[in-house]
């Protein structure tokens, strides 16, 4: 785990990679859950009969439930330590390159792509690449912006 305690060690890390996250198990039943608090019950998500005979041959995670795992597996990876409120910005570029068949594992690698300083504190940008074990391509690739404000 890598912790930032303050603004000078958050931007002197800009370009820098912070770490990898633990593996994480994607089980049909992560993939229920996510399917029945967003109401995507779409078959290549829930259905595993119908899957098995559909283009991936199993179920597949919603590319938004991986995309909600960033921030259990980024705080698995570094922290922003102090007295600070951590308010998310959005989004710059999400790509689901991917799929994540139901049993795979996943892990995340953080990069600190970029560090503004900003009236009230920085603006931080987060490299995600969600890897999967055993292939080559990643799950997704997400730039995060988050607002780091001194309190």
């Amino acid at each position: 785990m890598r912790i930032l305690n303050d603004s000078t060690e958050i931007a002197a890390a800009a370009g820098e990679e912070l770490g990898v996250s633990e593996w994480v198990a994607i089980t049909q039943e992560r993939i229920d859950l996510f399917a029945d608090a967003t109401g995507d019950r779409q078959w290549i998500h829930v259905d595993p009969e119908r899957a098995a005979d559909g283009p991936f041959g199993a179920t597949v995670a919603h590319g938004f439930l991986t995309l909600s795992m960033l921030p259990f597996l980024g705080a698995q990876v570094y922290a922003f330590a102090g007295n600070l409120a951590r308010v998310n910005y959005g989004l710059n570029k999400v790509r689901f390159v991917s799929p994540v068949l139901v049993g795979s594992k996943v892990r995340n690698r953080v990069e600190l792509v970029a560090v503004e300083e900003i009236e009230k504190g920085q603006r931080a940008t987060l490299r995600h690449t969600v890897e999967i074990k055993g292939q080559d391509k990643p799950a997704c690739v997400a730039e995060t912006v988050v607002l780091l404000v001194a309190s």
